[in-house]
């Protein structure tokens, strides 16, 4: 096995000494540009690793943030992680991204490996799967910042950041009603997620303001992935009367849906008026284009990170000392798909 180079190395092949190597390596104004670029040549020409076990344990930092996603093949979890790099790059710190799959057990193991990597703070969306937040303690205990995002555990004295699910939900349903629509399927996740039950709510509200009576036969519990379009829209075709007019809780599930009430000979929005949610790419691509719910994936995650990194600099002056909740704005965003007006 090769030797470890080491800093002494580097300072006997470059001829200074071995507190300067340190100093430039940790960018210190006192070192000559040039002598920085004859050491960093040298790093690069011997493969000199910085040991960051013995920087971690003089500063107690690892420079390194935890992030727990349910899946990471959702765009609108990409955009949220695109908004947390963007942020993190800007604070010199890494991101160690890892997915629940949507389970219990997985999100409970991916917190204890970030608790014994030392990540400096912890974003999490929760898995539906997730029953308590007990993993989380230890983070709680050490006084490690833990932010919840999207999917967050209401009532555990941490930060979340939302949009406004029941608004977002109510403005959807509202329009649907405008249009005309009297029968309205609404296709939502796991309603122990806060997003789905606030979302519920907000499609119950709209019905209620309007006079319309809440049929539960008309909520359709599904995984909102592509592939499940094909099995909403068997059930639709069951129902009797036939809805006109369908709320899914995202794009790319409302694409799949779309796809299959044409191939049963249903117009959108003629015979059924349809809204997504996410404003996902996926929405201006199909044919017509779909009525969405703006969610602003990007900003909630650079928001996120943001006030991780304001906590981690000034405990006292971060935002999640603060505040339990933080709530973005989001717009309906009206396209053809539910146009009948």
């Amino acid at each position: 096995m090769e030797k470890e180079i080491t800093i002494y190395d580097i300072a006997k092949d470059v001829g200074v000494s071995p507190t300067t190597v340190s100093r430039a390596l940790n960018n210190h104004p006192a070192v000559k540009e040039k002598t920085k670029k004859k050491i960093f040549d040298a790093v690069h020409k011997m493969g000199y690793q910085s040991n960051v076990f013995a920087t971690n344990l003089r500063t107690r930092r690892t420079n390194n943030i935890g992030v727990i996603v349910p899946r990471l093949n959702s765009s609108f979890q990409s955009s949220v992680i695109a908004g947390m790099e963007k942020a993190a790059n800007e604070g010199g710190l890494n991101l160690i991204i890892s997915q629940s799959l949507e389970s219990f057990e997985k999100e409970k193991a991916n917190a204890n490996t970030m608790f014994n990597s030392r990540v400096d703070g912890l974003l999490v969306s929760l898995a539906s799967g997730t029953e308590n937040i007990d993993h989380y303690t230890p983070f709680l205990k050490k006084g490690i910042p833990l932010l919840f995002y999207d999917r967050i555990a209401e009532n555990s004295g941490c930060t979340g950041i939302v949009i406004d699910n029941i608004q977002a939900a109510q403005k959807a349903t509202d329009h649907l009603l405008e249009q005309g629509c009297k029968r309205i399927v609404h296709v939502l996740g796991n309603i122990n997620i806060n997003v789905y039950a606030d979302r519920l709510k907000g499609y119950k509200y709209a019905l209620l303001e309007n006079d319309i009576t809440f049929d539960p036969s008309l909520i359709i519990h599904s995984d909102l992935n592509e592939e499940a379009g094909e099995e909403i829209v068997r059930k639709i075709m069951k129902m009797n009367p036939l809805p006109d007019g369908l709320f899914v809780s995202n794009d790319v599930c409302a694409a799949s849906c779309i796809r299959h009430l044409k191939l049963e000979g249903i117009r959108i929005p003629e015979d059924m008026a349809v809204v997504g949610f996410n404003n996902e790419v996926i929405s201006r691509l199909v044919e017509p284009n779909i009525t969405t719910v703006d969610y602003p994936g990007y900003e909630m995650g650079e928001l996120a990170m943001k006030n991780l990194i304001k906590y981690l600099e000034n405990p006292k002056e971060g935002m999640l000392e603060k505040t339990n909740k933080i709530t973005l704005r989001s717009d309906l965003i009206i396209r053809d798909s539910s146009k009948r007006k």
